[in-house]
């Protein structure tokens, strides 16, 4: 694996992250209410008294969020607490409107695991991850409908989310970007968070510090706040490993301080100085009892687990023989893999893949279509590569072929029987086409045989030409090169 250092003049340094991820958990009611979770409804709709804050209003336990936290922590090979509890954070914002968020502290829901992620150099890291904890969201402050006035919508107040919280054990922006992507294909095979960014509904805090290369001190970090995207968490570790690298070597210090990451002008800006727990006055929730948990009801939900990305990956290099890029590329997306899956049954899995990845990624960009929405089914491309494996047509065909099943949807097999395109492999009419070209073209026999090699293309390539692309190219080759001596 290479090494992220940031060289400067002065001093080689070495970067520091951790990241703490939070998930809405996939339900249809709140953590604490029954209102729904529907994402665009319209704004305070989905409120009930409990998200609202009123006075006297107690919250209950949603049991499908536990079921989901349970499912997500066996998915990253976590520890399981059986013992867990609710805890009070006290802060005082627009959007909360309690007061506190009911949220775990001390006692989370899933202890210690592990995620294995893949780097672009093909090597691979274990990710520690700490702790995940189970907790109410926050509602939405809005600032920019009036000069003025803040407005505020509590449709998010009250769901479910999952705070997972790693080890400091990111050291470049690639590592947090494939450990986010990892984790978010995770969550979407598990079926427990959607993970849509750009919908908030996974959301990313970026832990960061430097230290001199070859040092193992941890120096003063800061936090950047709901960081909303892969790809800016990783300009945001950047940006902010440099500032701190600019504050060290100008003989300042660091302060501990909560930041806000600008993609615009890719830089961050204080939002606040950094609060320690006691800041929060942590205490027990009164009003929700310990949540104890038991072999039974954690060994049926590790009962319904699917298989996850890493197994799936694993199994489709052993059984199937793809290379472990393609794996990891059609595994990252359980749909994708699904579809793979279901066009390889009885065909060459190799080749699937190599037109799944090639032309039928590229129709579904062309078409800006989702996977759900492909012309073209997974059988149908099973189909046309079963007839090019089994000699019915040749490469060059098929192209032809995908094309009209991209705008028909109709099977292969049926195009190339009504459209006359089966493949030549009478050896005899196509040394038929070879003897009359080679009749014909006797300056460039002569020269080929004088040692112009180079030519034997063009002789290829006319063959081709007069039998409409249907030669058996293989044959073509075979006796062209026969013929010439």
């Amino acid at each position: 694996m290479a090494e992220y250092i940031i060289t400067t003049e002065k001093e080689k340094w070495e970067v520091i992250c951790g990241l703490e991820i939070h998930c809405q958990i996939i339900s249809q009611s709140k953590i604490f209410s029954g209102a729904s979770t529907e994402f665009g409804d319209d704004v305070n709709e989905n409120v009930s008294f409990v998200d609202a804050g009123m006075p006297g209003m107690l919250p209950t336990l949603n049991k499908e969020c536990v079921h989901q936290a349970i499912k997500t922590g066996l998915g990253l090979n976590a520890v399981i607490n059986k013992y867990s509890e609710f805890s009070r954070k006290n802060y005082f914002y627009a959007d909360l409107p309690q007061g506190y968020q009911i949220t775990q502290f001390q006692y989370p829901i899933v202890g210690e695991g592990a995620v294995d992620i893949d780097l672009p150099d093909g090597t691979t890291k274990t990710i520690r991850i700490e702790r995940m904890h189970i907790e109410q969201d926050a509602g939405k402050s809005i600032h920019d409908m009036s000069p003025t006035k803040s407005f505020i919508d509590l449709n998010r107040a009250g769901v479910g989310l999952m705070e997972i919280v790693t080890k400091p054990d990111f050291r470049s922006p690639d590592e947090a970007g494939a450990f986010l992507r990892k984790l978010r294909s995770i969550l979407r095979y598990l079926g427990t968070c959607d993970g849509n960014m750009d919908e908030g509904s996974m959301r990313c805090d970026v832990n960061v510090s430097v230290r001199p290369y070859g040092s193992d001190e941890y120096r003063t970090r800061c936090e950047m706040k709901n960081v909303n995207s892969v790809k800016f968490v990783m300009q945001a570790i950047e940006s902010e490993a440099k500032r701190h690298i600019e504050v060290y070597e100008n003989g300042g210090d660091i302060a501990q301080e909560t930041r806000q990451f600008d993609p615009a002008t890719q830089t961050t800006k204080v939002m606040r100085k950094k609060e320690f727990a006691h800041d929060y006055r942590y205490f027990p929730e009164p009003d929700l009892p310990p949540l104890v948990l038991s072999d039974e009801f954690i060994n049926k939900i590790k009962s319904e687990l699917v298989e996850l990305p890493d197994a799936k990956k694993a199994r489709f290099v052993k059984d199937l023989g793809l290379t472990a890029y393609d794996a990891m590329v059609i595994c990252e997306n359980k749909e994708t893999a699904d579809f793979f899956e279901k066009a390889a049954k009885g065909h060459d899995a190799k080749k699937v893949a190599n037109w799944l990845m090639g032309d039928f990624f590229a129709m579904l960009n062309e078409k800006k279509l989702e996977l759900k929405d492909s012309p073209v089914s997974a059988e149908n491309l099973g189909a046309l590569v079963e007839l090019i494996t089994s000699n019915v047509i040749n490469g060059k065909t098929a192209k032809d072929v995908f094309a009209i099943m991209a705008e028909t949807g109709e099977n292969p097999e049926k195009i190339v029987e009504e459209k006359g395109l089966k493949q030549v492999t009478d050896t005899g009419a196509i040394e038929k086409l070879i003897d009359d070209l080679l009749a014909s073209a006797t300056d460039n026999v002569a020269a080929y045989r004088g040692g112009k090699v180079g030519l034997f293309g063009w002789f290829v390539g006319q063959v081709m030409k007069q039998s409409q692309g249907k030669a058996n190219p293989q044959v073509v080759n075979e006796l062209l090169k026969k013929k010439l001596g």
